[in-house]
């Protein structure tokens, strides 16, 4: 059995930038908040942070301040995942000299691969890597599906220890718990699915709605991993409305605009993305106050 990075809910975390760049005293607020909040631990750059569109220098830099920010007190877990292996080798050293507790990797997009150069560019990555490494399966986003016996050839690999598993497939998930075993860890990859995967002996969810809702989200797992699976199920059940609103663009442009309505930095995303149409901007803000969230 391989050591467990976190169990519960760890936020995808935003990024606050500003059109010069990332606004490194709102991440900081950011963090202190989520820690404060009780959230179980934080994964920095990745899609929701908008590591595709920062600089070489800026993705590393954003992992050398959240860790240097929260020292020690929750695990960071550091989106380094690229199309090109050799620059995702690169970012995943960065990370590790950074300190970071583990990497979070996700499947080559839009050159894709076969199953088989799958088991090798992971395996490359997690070979040059000397902290734990979570697979990062979204092929909605990736055009590419790391399938069941993939996952667990490459769970094999003594540095790789977890997936995030958001192809929103249970059936899939199914499969990889019932291959991998206790020789892998198992998070939601979608807020929609964390009971659901917890279920099947899922750890928790690498979330974006504890970006608004970190109290909550991790409330909801560990109420879960108590046994108390009626009022998680419940707590699941009454958050959806909320977690559609939050997907209903493209991620990461409604948490941006929910956390500008929190007071956590500006509404802005890089292109490509855009802010959020006015229209869905609304309904997103009339749920997070039914929510008690602003």
């Amino acid at each position: 059995m391989k050591n467990t990075l976190f169990t519960g809910a760890a936020t995808a975390i935003v990024t606050p930038m500003t059109r010069e760049g990332v606004d490194y005293a709102q991440f900081a607020r950011l963090i202190e908040w989520q820690i404060a909040e009780g959230i179980d631990a934080i994964v920095a750059v990745g899609t929701t942070g908008e590591g595709p569109t920062l600089t070489d220098e800026e993705h590393c830099e954003a992992i050398r301040f959240c860790v240097q920010q929260v020292a020690g007190r929750v695990p960071v877990i550091a989106g380094t995942g690229s199309n090109d292996v050799a620059y995702a080798i690169h970012l995943t050293q960065c990370a590790c000299e950074a300190g970071a507790d583990g990497v979070l990797l996700v499947t080559p997009y839009y050159n894709k691969a076969t199953q088989n150069g799958l088991v090798q560019s992971f395996a490359a990555v997690a070979d040059a890597s000397t902290k734990p490494c979570i697979l990062y399966n979204v092929p909605s986003r990736t055009g590419c599906n790391l399938q069941p016996k993939t996952v667990a050839e490459l769970a094999q690999h003594p540095r790789i220890t977890a997936i995030k598993e958001a192809s929103g497939d249970i059936s899939q998930v199914a499969k990889i718990a019932a291959l991998c075993g206790d020789k892998l860890d198992i998070y939601s990859g979608n807020d929609d699915q964390i009971v659901p995967i917890m279920s099947l002996g899922g750890k928790g969810v690498i979330s974006v709605l504890s970006n608004l809702m970190p109290r909550e989200t991790s409330r909801m797992c560990h109420l879960y991993e108590q046994g108390d699976v009626k009022t998680a199920m419940e707590m699941q059940l009454k958050l959806l409305p909320l977690i559609d609103a939050l997907f209903c663009e493209v991620n990461p442009i409604p948490v941006k605009a929910a956390m500008a309505a929190m007071g956590f930095g500006e509404n802005y995303v890089r292109l490509p993305l855009t802010p959020m149409e006015p229209a869905h901007e609304a309904e997103l803000l009339r749920l997070m106050k039914e929510n008690g969230v602003i």
